[in-house]
């Protein structure tokens, strides 16, 4: 036991000093060009092939795996991902080895006469959703560059070098914010920095569709289309001429963009892993594949694009300073997602609106149903502050929670909204109506950079420019919002609206209610269409009763088969005093369960105050031609 004991510490001071032997970033250039070659052609395996060649000099190297990446806010780079490496200088292989207390690190010496390193290893990416986002399909492949990278410890992004390479299968096409050059099956891009380089991602599939966003203006924006089905490509004129509302509001909002050019990648698909991430160039989204066929369902999801467009201007160009980092391996700090996030949340449904991709009701209606999540859905507030939910994504990695509405998860997104919500209403009332969130907007983007080309920001920049819109003690009104427990809808109140409750399901409700029945404003709970719990609301009346979403399905209600509508009924007839019993069954036991709730169907609405002006109509009216 003594000698094992002594092993033990033997291994723990070895390893201290591995976790201190990478060098810190310093901002010198890096010698020479980093290539990178990638084979995306293994669909059936979905498997990506990389070959990378690095400049060096003898002496130890340690190798870095992007792990802080810009947009998770967590340290999320998918090192699980990595097989096969394998290290060669010289034509001998090398022998690497993994920090064992920094798991994206990796060092090798490097042998005297050695010039370059050459690495390979493969990216075995998900092949189901419960292994991580599927991002290869027999249709499309969406290649973030910063899985399949090792570089240099010791530098800044900005000043490492990267040449890259992208084989195709036949007949495929790419879009990126990196312009390529194509030479048969193989996509080679401009050379750019590690920094660059990471954050101008590739789709790409044999269903592709580029539609001129800004026709006959000087910056060029594109939305670029991919699709499971060719059919999935069609968009009607009024379509496309929503999208070029959208971009023409975004700059109306927010001012001139300091982008040369702009992508917009786009996905259709049910197979592709969804997603909706920035980039100061593009933005990586994923709608369902009938997006432009169904144009009215799932309207809800519209914003998204409005949303990581904005990021250009919020959190791309303009960046909270704990969340810049030197390179991609020192942690970040998510103090103000509220602001990075939560403003962009609110902009991304204003000028969606604004455009006419989604309707005035509908946003409204969107509203009210966000209201109402802080008044009815989430009693955790009574204990967490929206600031200290910024620090969820590093918390949890977005896993789901046993319950959400009680632990709370990233709602500085859309709490967030509400508080700008509010502050672009108090600009308004402090001046008559002549200034908005969209004069400090046009104010706060446009500082100067000084990361590079990012703007670093912190709470007291946010605070000088509201005070130089419209003096009003901002510090101690953000302070008391963000830091507090109050519930957030003093917004609707300077628009001169209340939350009341109804029932008739409005429209954002609806539009969420496909497959699954959402009663949790009023009993608590939502329901799949096959009986499975999904959410109970803590401390609501469906909670008091015993129920949770544990692996628990409605079988009946009040004796009757389950379906929405049978539940609905019941709840209705539950308000005159009739009964309300559900018999559930968890796992292989069965009980019934009844439960106490006589205010029948509860769904949120947006109502005038009386003796007041509704102002919220003002915010959502298009302000570009």
């Amino acid at each position: 036991m003594k000698h094992a004991y002594s092993l033990l510490l033997l291994g723990a001071g070895l390893a201290g000093v591995a976790a201190q032997a990478a060098p810190p970033p310093r901002d010198v250039p890096y010698a020479g060009v980093i290539q990178v070659e990638v084979d995306a052609t293994d669909l059936a395996h979905r498997v990506l092939q990389v070959n990378e060649t690095l400049p060096v000099k003898p002496g130890k190297l340690t190798l870095l795996y992007p792990q802080w990446l810009p947009g998770n806010h967590a340290p999320r780079g998918p090192i699980d991902q990595i097989a096969g490496l394998v290290i060669r200088a010289n034509g001998q292989t090398l022998t690497w080895k993994r920090d064992p207390l920094d798991v994206y690190a990796f060092e090798v010496d490097v042998p005297k006469g050695a010039a370059q390193l050459n690495i390979a290893f493969q990216v075995a990416t998900p092949l189901n959703s419960d292994q991580g986002r599927v991002v290869i399909t027999s249709a499309l492949t969406n290649v973030q560059w910063n899985q399949v990278v090792l570089y240099p410890a010791g530098h800044y992004n900005s000043a490492i070098q990267v040449a890259s390479s992208l084989r195709l299968p036949e007949g495929w096409q790419v879009a990126s914010a990196l312009p390529a050059q194509r030479d048969g099956n193989v996509y080679r891009f401009q050379q750019a920095s590690l920094e660059e380089w990471v954050d101008s991602p590739v789709f790409s599939g044999p269903n592709y569709l580029r539609i001129d966003l800004a026709p006959g203006q000087k910056i060029p924006v594109a939305m670029n289309l991919f699709a499971d089905q060719a059919s999935d490509l069609v968009p009607t004129e009024a379509q496309i001429e929503m999208h070029r509302h959208l971009v023409r509001e975004l700059y109306a909002a927010l001012g001139q963009p300091s982008f040369d050019h702009y992508e917009l990648l786009v996905a259709l698909t049910d197979q592709l892993g969804g997603i909706g991430l920035e980039h100061r160039r593009s933005s990586e989204n994923s709608h369902a594949p009938a997006y432009l066929r169904k144009w009215d369902e799932g309207v809800g999801r519209h914003e998204l694009l409005g949303h990581e467009m904005t990021h250009a201007w919020n959190g791309k160009r303009r960046r909270p300073a704990d969340l810049w980092t030197p390179h991609f391996n020192v942690p970040m700090q998510d103090s103000l997602l509220w602001v990075y996030e939560g403003m962009t949340q609110y902009y991304g449904e204003v000028v969606t609106a604004r455009a006419g991709m989604t309707s005035l009701e509908f946003t409204r209606d969107s509203i009210a149903e966000n209201a109402a999540v802080f008044e009815r859905k989430r009693p955790g507030r009574q204990w967490r502050s929206m600031l200290d939910t910024t620090n969820q994504p590093i918390v949890t990695a977005r896993r789901p929670l046993a319950w959400t509405s009680w632990q709370r998860t990233e709602d500085y997104y859309s709490e967030g909204a509400l508080l700008w919500l509010e502050v672009d209403l108090r600009l308004r009332s402090l001046t008559g109506g002549q200034r908005s969130l969209d004069d400090f907007s046009q104010r706060f983007f446009a500082a100067a950079a000084d990361k590079g080309v990012v703007s670093t920001y912190r709470f007291e920049d946010v605070v000088r420019t509201l005070e130089s819109v419209a003096p009003n003690n901002w510090g101690s009104f953000l302070e008391a919002r963000v830091s507090g427990v109050a519930q957030p809808l003093q917004g609707l109140q300077q628009a001169g609206l209340k939350l009341v409750y109804n029932d008739t399901p409005n429209l954002s409700v609806k539009d969420g209610e496909r497959n699954r029945t959402d009663l949790s404003y009023g009993l608590g709970l939502s329901v799949a269409g096959t009986g499975v719990i999904g959410e109970v609301v803590w401390d609501s009346p469906a909670f008091k009763a015993g129920l949770s979403g544990a692996n628990t399905t409605i079988v009946a209600v009040n004796g009757r088969a389950f379906s929405g509508d049978v539940l609905k009924d019941a709840v209705v007839k539950a308000k005159d005093g009739g009964p309300l019993d559900l018999l559930v069954r968890t796992g292989d036991r069965y009980r019934t369960v009844s439960v106490e709730w006589r205010g029948g169907l509860y769904y949120p609405h947006l109502e005038v105050v009386a003796g007041t002006t509704d102002r919220l109509n003002d915010v959502l009216k298009a302000r570009a031609p």
